[in-house]
Formats: structure tokens, sequence, C-alpha cells
């Protein structure tokens, strides 16, 4: 099978999960005290200091046999997994969140990004070697929350370091299972529980206690600008995975056939919520009616007219004291549910929703994280790089072209200067679904890590033997 092949396999199964009923399995878990999961952060981070000493002086093989076993249990739970995300936060949907874990599982890098360096001459040997911080401080989100929680653990254990979680209140349940089966898997391998740890209920209050404790040495947020600020302004060693508003953008050398469907796909992968999907379409007006055709025609897109689009704003934003915050009651949510919402009946069908505005608009310039896109036409690529660079709002997250014309790609990619660009293709393809390389659930753009892995989560030490060792 060759790549294209491969690509539209995956589109395919993205297309048809995203379209698959509720699944029924077993009763939900409820995550309850034990297995890492305390009732206050103190115990927390008390509880994972001490296995941080047991699992520094354990060898590299010791903490791959728990990375395999956490895999392992990702792929018996993910079913599950996905079912409680999306009955605890409303968000999203259950086929593609099976499909986030799958990937987390499958391509989540563990000991092998632990890398020595070594110089060896005529004063001796020198090495430099990846030792752990100890005990690591992350914030999740509620977007992938259990995703979130497996993929820095295994990075973060790889490294060496334990890790206390302060899940996001609106998906704590869906976290603390998650550092439940972190725990059972480190025991079943002949380990010791505590590797990951989190509050049963956790607050702003615990996420403070968090970002200030003495026994933490690293924190790693993934989220919103707001906890972003805080891990910043904490003083302490701090890695930054923020917003992004990546843009899409069309000029008149792509296939806008395959553009529209790789579009679509990226754009409504679980409704939305991933950081890296594309929140906003810039097409060069010579194809830009050619894209909508295929999107509306071939792709389950509603377009909207008129006044329809002010009913939109109405209804997804909230206005107070003259400025907008998304409505959170349909952020993740289908858009048939959202059509509804401005008194539009659509079949469940329909994936997407779409309107034409200038590159002003509210709708346009706000991260929604649901599946709208705006489409703003411009008159050539060169204005379409300044309109993206303008929307993207130098968060350098992530960015998407479709173009075969290779300068404008490079001119693109220069311009806006992100964590993860990804060039004909979905976005999703930028964690490595459907495109090539490891995945993280932690794009650290803002203080410029990009995509995270074990190696992420150390830190250099240099030993040196002068006059000795050197057998040339």
């Amino acid at each position: 099978m060759n790549e294209m092949e491969l690509k539209q396999v995956v589109a395919e199964v993205v297309r048809k999960l995203g379209s698959q009923p509720v699944i029924k399995t077993k009763a939900a878990p409820k995550a309850g005290i034990g297995q890492g999961v305390f009732e206050n952060m103190d115990e927390a981070i008390k509880a994972a200091k001490t296995a941080q000493q047991e699992l520094h002086v354990m060898p590299l093989e010791f903490r791959e046999k728990i990375i395999t076993r956490i895999k392992e249990k990702i792929m018996e739970n993910k079913e599950v997994l996905a079912q409680m995300a999306v009955h605890e936060t409303g968000m999203g949907k259950i086929g593609h969140k099976i499909l986030k874990h799958e990937l987390v599982a499958k391509k989540t890098p563990g000991t092998e990004c632990i890398k020595t360096r070594a110089w060896s001459g005529d004063q001796g040997l020198t090495v430099i070697e990846s030792g752990p911080f100890g005990v690591v401080g992350a914030i999740t989100p509620s977007t992938n929350p259990s995703e979130t929680v497996f993929c820095n653990a295994i990075g973060m254990i790889a490294a060496g370091n334990t890790v206390v979680f302060n899940s996001h209140p609106n998906a704590a349940g869906t976290s603390n299972f998650a550092v439940q089966l972190v725990n059972e898997a480190a025991v079943e391998v002949g380990g010791f529980e505590n590797l990951a740890t989190s509050v049963l209920k956790p607050t702003v209050e615990s996420g403070n206690m968090l970002f200030k404790h003495p026994d933490i040495q690293l924190l790693v947020a993934t989220g919103g600008p707001g906890v972003v600020k805080a891990i910043l302004q904490s003083g302490k060693r701090g890695i930054a995975a923020g917003a992004g508003n990546p843009p899409v953008l069309v000029d008149e050398t792509a296939n806008i056939k395959k553009a529209a469907a790789d579009i679509i796909n990226g754009a409504t992968f679980d409704n939305n919520l991933p950081c890296i999907a594309e929140k906003e379409i810039i097409v060069v007006a010579e194809v830009a009616d050619e894209l909508i055709h295929y999107m509306t025609s071939e792709n389950d897109c509603y377009m909207l007219q008129g006044e329809q689009i002010e009913k939109l704003v109405q209804t997804v934003l909230v206005e107070k004291n003259g400025h907008y915050t998304v409505n959170r009651d349909y952020v993740g949510r289908d858009a048939s549910v959202i059509l509804k919402g401005i008194g539009i009946e659509v079949p469940e069908s329909i994936r997407c929703i779409l309107f034409e505005a200038s590159k002003e608009h509210i709708l346009v310039v706000e991260e929604l994280m649901m599946p709208v896109l705006g489409i703003v036409r411009v008159k050539n690529v060169d204005e379409g790089i300044e309109v993206a660079k303008l929307l993207e709002g130098g968060n350098r997250h992530s960015a998407h072209m479709h173009s075969s014309n290779v300068y404008n790609l490079t001119k693109y990619g220069k311009a806006l200067d992100t964590a993860i660009f990804v060039k004909n293709a979905p976005s999703y393809a930028g964690i490595g679904f459907g495109g090539e390389g490891f995945t993280t659930f932690t794009i650290a753009s803002k203080t410029g890590e990009g995509l995270t892995n074990a190696a992420t989560f150390t830190k250099s030490r240099r030993c040196v033997m002068a006059d000795a060792l050197y057998i040339r």
C-alpha cells in the first residue's frame, strides 16, 4: 500500500467512525481513592516523590516494561475511556476518541528517546546523559483528558520522573481513571504505585499548590491561555502547550477536490477539539467556489447565508462587557446540534458548518473548537499568507496548506513559523495519524519544545573523566 492509499484509508476510517452511534460497553468505572488518586494535592505530591526515588534507580529496561504494559492497558480500555470522556464532558465523538487512544498506544515513544552523547580523545572521556527532573506537575485539558494523561505519563516515566496531575475539573473522572490504569500497569509488571498521581476533585486551589510546591521541579501545562500564563509566572521550569488558531491556506495550484476532503476530515475530527485542527480557511478567490462546491456536495457540509451567520454568532459566542467568549455548551458538539441551536434542522450526517466572511469577523478570529469553519477569500497566495499569519495570532502552534507549488509552501512555512506545518493532508497527519513520526498530545509551541517526548522531560548532565577511558 502506497502513501496515498494509506491516507485514503485513514480518512475513510475517520469519516465512518465519526458517524457511528454511541458504542454500548459495560458500565464505565468510577475513579476513586487509591491507585494514585488522593484526597488532596499534598498527599499526591508526597506519594509521587517517594515513588520517584525508587524509579530513579531502576534501569531503562524496567521503565520500558512499564510503558509496554501501559500501552496494552490503553488498548484494552480504549472504548470505555472514549465513552467516559464524551459522557463526562459532553464533547467530541466516541469513535474518534477511540482512534486517539490507539494513536497514543501505538505512536507515543518511550525510552528510545533517551540518548547519550560521548567525546573520546587525548584528554579522556566526556559523556552527556539525560536524567530526570524528579517530580513533574502536569495540567491536563478536558478536550483530551485521558489521552494527555497517558501520553505525558509514558514520556515522563521513560525519562525517570514521576508525575502529579491536576486535571480539568470537568474531566476529572476520566483523567483519574487513566491515572489508575498507569499504576495498575506498573504493579502488573512487578513495579509499584504512584508513578502517576492525581487528586480526586481537582480545583484551582489544588493547581496553585502544584505550581508552588517545592518538591515539583518541572511544570507541564496542556490547556488554555490562563493555565499557560500561570505556568510561565510560576518561577519554575515550564513547558507550555497553549492555544492555537490554526489556519489552512488553499492556493490555485492545489488539488481542490482532495483539499476539500482533507480539510473537512481534519476539522471535524473529534468535532474540532484538537488544538492542531483547521479553524479557518483562507482560499485564493480563483478556486474558492470550486472548494466550497466539493465541501458541500461531497463532504457533508452546510453553508450558512446572510442572517444565519449572525444567528450563529449569537449562539456560539457569549458577549460580556463588549468582549466575546466561546459558549461552552457548543464546544466539541456535532454540527447538527449547533445548527439546531440556530433553528436549522439538518440530518445528523452533516459534519461541518461553513460560512464566508472577512478576516475581521469574530467567528474567524476566535478559536471556536467546534465543527465551524469561516472561509476568507484572498486575491493571491501572498495576501493569503499575510491573512493566515494575522489569524494564527503569533501562537506558532500549527498551520496547514494545500498547494502543489513548493515555493508557496516554503514561503508559508517560513512566515508562520509554527511547531506543526501540515502540507496537503488533514491536520491530524501532524501528530502521526496518517503521517510519519511519533505522536504527542502536548505540543509546546509557547515555550518552543514543539512536539514533546521523553527527552523533553529530562535535564542534561555532563560527566568527565580526564586522562582516562580512551583507548585510541
